[in-house]
């Protein structure tokens, strides 16, 4: 052997190494930037889009293809099996659903449903539009899921990507976090077209403003039903990682829109980005505005504890200028008149309210206060 070729072969060994090295350097510098942009898109960054119901046409959008956790948004698929199950036959809205272990587990907001009892299918589809049940949602799932949770998520996944829902991955039922759960705004709306096109015998559920559980009066968590002119469904959403989602239909003058919006930093941003997309989408689409005032928050559940009342936060968002209004209503002790479902652009209203008309400065102090964190809804 030439000296050439002891030095070429001896240099191979060290040569081949630093190759590697330096692909093993660029893989884990990649990885990493990915990672830290996964993590930066959920801090307090709104995806959003509004679309027409009917056509699908895209009236407004920012971000809509980031892929996000839904959290609760989860349960408009598990809605959307579920409903796909009655239409087939294959379940019945007086079955009884089975309560699991597992299924009993889940963490807040729930039912607090007890192992070995059982609830009706219209009962859990109750409870997960109005409370946002993770129980009741495990259950379900386990029940079209023959008995596995894990099951059930592949069928939602599969179901969602026929669908058209292509960057979005279900891991459970409920929406708890799991870093493999997610979606875009974009497959939110469509799952929001479909669901009100696929199932308009079973769309009226996501208007219920109330039903009654085992003598427990279970209030709906969404307050655009309440106050938006037109919104008719569909579902909120929060866990930490996630932020504070919602999708929301809503139909004027026979113009149907869906909206999403997702990440926002409080319930406060949440509902006033999406009734200005909204109000937005519905100029855009010729229809003539409605004012406003718009019920946008709540007091955290802690605040209602030391005042035993809610405080609602109003405005007139088409006026960004004028005062902003705040309502304080009793939680406690109200009459509770309208527990069935809503229907026709009727809404519940606030009774017994007392409005006062305060200063922005004011209001908007108000307006950075979260729920309390550990509902994850």
């Amino acid at each position: 052997m030439t000296e050439q070729s002891r030095l070429t072969s001896g240099n191979a060994k060290p040569l081949r190494l630093r190759k590697w090295a330096g692909l093993f350097a660029g893989v884990t510098l990649a990885a990493f930037t990915t990672a830290s942009q996964a993590r930066a898109q959920y801090a307090g960054q709104i995806s959003s889009i509004v679309m027409d119901a009917k056509t699908g046409a895209v009236l407004s959008q920012t971000d809509p293809d980031l892929r996000r956790y839904p959290a609760s948004l989860t349960k408009l698929m598990t809605l959307y099996m579920t409903f796909n199950a009655l239409r087939a036959g294959t379940i019945s809205l007086t079955q009884s659903v089975p309560v699991s272990i597992h299924a009993s587990t889940m963490e807040p907001s729930k039912l607090g449903l007890v192992p070995g009892t059982h609830l009706t299918v219209e009962q859990a589809v109750l409870a997960l539009v109005t409370k946002s049940a993770n129980d009741a949602a495990c259950a379900l799932g386990e029940l079209i899921g023959g008995g596995s949770e894990p099951q059930f998520a592949a069928m939602m996944t599969q179901q969602a990507h026929a669908l058209g829902m292509s960057r979005t991955q279900f891991r459970n039922a409920s929406g708890l976090p799991d870093p493999d759960q997610m979606t875009t705004a974009r497959d939110l709306a469509t799952l929001g077209r479909r669901l009100i096109a696929d199932f308009p015998e079973y769309y009226h559920y996501f208007a219920t403003p109330a039903f009654r559980f085992h003598g427990r009066y279970i209030p709906n968590h969404n307050p655009m039903l309440k106050v938006y002119a037109g919104a008719d469904g569909m579902k909120t959403g929060y866990t930490q990682e996630a932020g504070r989602n919602l999708v929301t239909s809503a139909l004027r003058d026979n113009v149907r829109l869906v909206g999403v919006v997702l990440g926002a930093s409080s319930n406060t941003q949440r509902s006033l980005v999406m009734a200005n997309q909204l109000d937005h989408g519905f100029d855009a689409e010729g229809v003539a505005p409605v004012a406003r005032p718009l019920v946008v928050a709540q007091a955290s559940s802690s605040q209602r504890h030391r005042s035993h009342r809610g405080t609602l936060i109003m405005a007139d968002a088409s006026h960004r200028h004028t005062p902003l209004e705040v309502a304080e209503a009793p939680t406690t002790h109200r009459r509770h008149a309208a527990i069935t479902n809503v229907s026709h652009g009727r809404h519940t209203t606030v009774i017994g309210a007392k409005v006062h008309t305060i200063a922005t400065p004011a209001i908007s102090r108000s307006m950075v206060r979260h729920t309390t964190a550990h509902n994850r809804t």
